[in-house]
């Protein structure tokens, strides 16, 4: 069965559980890990990644979009752009 569509309705619900959910519990031991917020039961997962969280869903029979956040930030992942003319190979070694 294909999920609905996220709204915008459905991610402010998401913090708001997710604020909720701060307010109440201790988050420290759980920083860099992932959360997964499913607004519509308002059910949240931890894991390593977005796709772990994923997994976790699908093997308890939950097909539905969720917002994903990493513990500790308000975001998940950020992109940065890469200004360098350096190969990727040697920015990874560099920074290690």
């Amino acid at each position: 069965m294909a999920s609905q569509p996220t709204t915008s309705i459905d991610v402010n619900r998401a913090l708001a559980i997710w604020a909720d959910y701060q307010k109440h519990h201790e988050i420290t031991p759980l920083l860099n890990r992932a959360a997964g917020i499913e607004p519509i039961s308002g059910r949240i997962w931890f894991g390593k990644s977005g796709l772990d969280i994923r997994d976790q869903m699908l093997a308890e029979g939950i097909d539905a979009p969720f917002y994903c956040v990493r513990v500790g930030y308000d975001y998940y992942l950020r992109k940065r752009a890469c200004r360098t003319s350096e190969p990727i190979s040697d920015i990874c070694a560099i920074r290690g």
